[in-house]
């Protein structure tokens, strides 16, 4: 199933419980790189398709050169970009303090994270943990990397986690929901195992390819949420130009 199908099908999803264009606040986020630490950047209020009063629940989360996600409003976010990819997370919880230090991996309640790998620089390695995971169209880029950096076979274990349900978009996109207090494609992040269970998207991008891995782990009264948060995601990964 093409990238373009499947945004049409969440269109008519969306249409048929009455949903229309809304827009939601653009919110920037400070962020560190290579360089130093980088400003929040200014934007456009985001165009989503939701009905209005979930709308207001929501803003569109971005930090320099990093991908964007939409969230739950009134959060706080920080964000990371090297050669290897970028990171942007979105918490209740303060985490500017936690940037470029050790505390970034220590996340044990709510959040919400975007991941971009770039599979031509040092970022293929997490590409190729998850596509050996979840994406066994595309074992033969896993099976080059481990040739070409003479890379430990065991290093990249195929077939899914144990503790992870999938749902496939096609054979680039794959949505999952890792169980509480499990090892999973949720796990891969900067959010811990606890009693919750965390859901999201991994998606390939392009011919190298490049891995995209949102991370959604929401407090109960806001579970509704995440399946909008996901969809977003897949369509502007499908309405998006490479840059690179």
């Amino acid at each position: 199933m093409t990238a373009a199908r499947i945004v049409c099908i969440i269109f008519i999803v969306f249409a048929c419980k009455g949903a229309t264009p809304v827009r939601v606040p653009f919110v920037g986020c400070k962020s560190g790189s290579q360089v130093g630490p980088e400003p929040a950047p200014h934007g456009a209020s985001k165009t989503v398709q939701i009905d209005a009063a979930t709308a207001k629940k929501l803003a569109y989360y971005t930090a320099d050169g990093a991908v964007g996600v939409l969230a739950t409003r009134g959060w706080y976010c920080s964000g990371l970009y090297g050669s290897s990819g970028s990171t942007l997370l979105v918490s209740p919880e303060p985490i500017e303090d936690k940037l470029l230090s050790s505390a970034w991996h220590v996340i044990a309640g709510p959040g919400i994270e975007v991941a971009e790998h770039f599979g031509d620089t040092s970022g293929r390695f997490e590409v190729s943990r998850v596509i050996a995971r979840v994406f066994p169209a595309h074992r033969a880029s896993v099976e080059r990397v481990i040739k070409g950096d003479f890379a430990p076979t065991g290093g990249f274990p195929f077939g899914p986690y144990r503790g992870d349900r999938l749902t496939y978009r096609g054979d680039r996109i794959v949505e999952y929901q890792t169980a509480p207090h499990s090892e999973g494609l949720g796990t891969i992040s900067l959010l811990e195992m606890n009693d919750r269970p965390i859901d999201g998207v991994a998606i390939l991008q392009g011919p190298t390819p490049d891995l995209l891995l949102l991370t959604v782990r929401l407090p109960p009264e806001m579970n509704a949420l995440a399946p909008l948060i996901i969809q977003q995601l897949e369509r502007d990964n499908a309405e998006r130009r490479p840059t690179r």
